[in-house]
């Protein structure tokens, strides 16, 4: 249903040096990209997430209620991801634990605020 989703950011030369080794964490790599705009994904006709300046010239901002969840695959890999965001600039935005009897998660802003989560479904 999904084929990509895309956030912005003021300086995308930074922000997918912090996405390429981010995403590298859940076998994520650049797909595709231009001189405004990067694709990451794990494999050819996935779904993508993108990073871009705004196509206006305009400054970057986040959307309230916006998110980009990326599954860990493992409430480790969750915190992997989360602690990765952090020791490359990410701010907390919620530690990780379990949130719900069937979902462990965690919450960072990257270097533009734009809110990830990073998380894992576990049995009810």
């Amino acid at each position: 249903m999904l084929g990509y989703s895309t956030i912005g950011t003021n300086n995308l030369v930074t922000s997918a040096a912090f996405y390429d080794e981010l995403l590298a964490l859940v076998g994520g790599k650049q797909m595709m990209g231009l001189d405004h705009i990067k694709f990451y994904g794990t494999d050819a006709g996935g779904a993508m997430l993108a990073i871009c300046t705004p196509a206006d010239g305009a400054e970057q901002s986040c959307g309230g209620g916006q998110m980009i969840a990326i599954p860990g695959g493992s409430p480790e890999g969750a915190e992997a991801l989360y602690n990765k965001a952090i020791e490359l600039g990410a701010t907390d935005a919620g530690a990780p634990g379990q949130r719900l009897p069937f979902f462990y998660g965690s919450y960072v802003r990257d270097q533009d605020g734009n809110k990830l989560c990073f998380y894992h479904m576990t049995a009810a």
